[in-house]
């Protein structure tokens, strides 16, 4: 079932791509592993995937120690007495979204001698059930993460609400790609979108998406 699931989901994103004149090879799958157990995990690693996606440290570390060659993303509302543990751990942090996170990986990163590559989540939707920094926000944050020299900004992430038409979610994704493309400068070129879960990733490729973050889909309906 894994796949089949994962070569429809492929063929998804390479059709989607094509629509909008991109290269599939543009596109990373970032396979979410919530309440998904090792067997699937080495499974769907043994299928070529290469990036895994968890939203909760506790949860993560025993998978993080059992596959510690994958590329593991943090994709969950970091909380700043986590950092030390995410930054030695995940290569990518998709949900930097506040100054006081932004210190405390700055410090740890300086402590560990190593470098926090980030995305800045933004809450474009406006729904107060999700974290992230208004649009008005960004300029200024992007301009202050250039006096955070352990910081490297890789990109931005959002996500839509939940819609029975994911079409619906297209002024979503598209607003980020108008603040990637507003926003960008020489030494942060904010090259990687995140954005784009189960019920919309098709419509997250056409607008932009370089990476899209990916579970049900692919590991079937969540247990817990």
């Amino acid at each position: 079932m894994l796949k089949k699931n994962l070569r429809h989901i492929q063929m998804e994103i390479a059709a989607a791509a094509r629509r909008a004149g991109r290269s599939p090879s543009g596109i990373r799958l970032v396979a979410v592993t919530k309440t998904v157990g090792p067997d699937e995990i080495r499974e769907a690693a043994a299928l070529g995937l290469r990036d895994f996606g968890e939203n909760r440290l506790q949860e993560a570390k025993p998978k993080l120690q059992l596959f510690p060659e994958l590329r593991w993303h943090f994709i969950g509302h970091l909380q700043t007495n986590k950092v030390k543990e995410v930054l030695n751990a995940f290569s990518l942090i998709h949900s930097l979204d506040r100054f006081s996170l932004a210190r405390e990986l700055q410090r740890r990163a300086e402590r560990l001698d190593t470098e926090a590559r980030c995305l800045v989540q933004l809450n474009i939707s406006g729904e107060k059930s999700k974290f992230g920094l208004s649009e008005v926000e960004l300029p200024d944050f992007l301009e202050a993460m250039h006096g955070f020299s352990r910081i490297k900004i890789e990109g931005l992430m959002t996500m839509a609400p939940y819609c029975d038409d994911p079409a619906e979610t297209r002024p979503i994704f598209r607003r980020l790609r108008e603040l990637q493309e507003a926003c960008a400068r020489p030494g942060m070129e904010l090259k990687e979108l995140s954005m784009g879960m189960t019920n919309d990733y098709t419509v997250a490729v056409e607008e932009g998406a370089t990476l899209v973050r990916i579970g049900t889909a692919l590991f079937g309906k969540r247990t817990g």
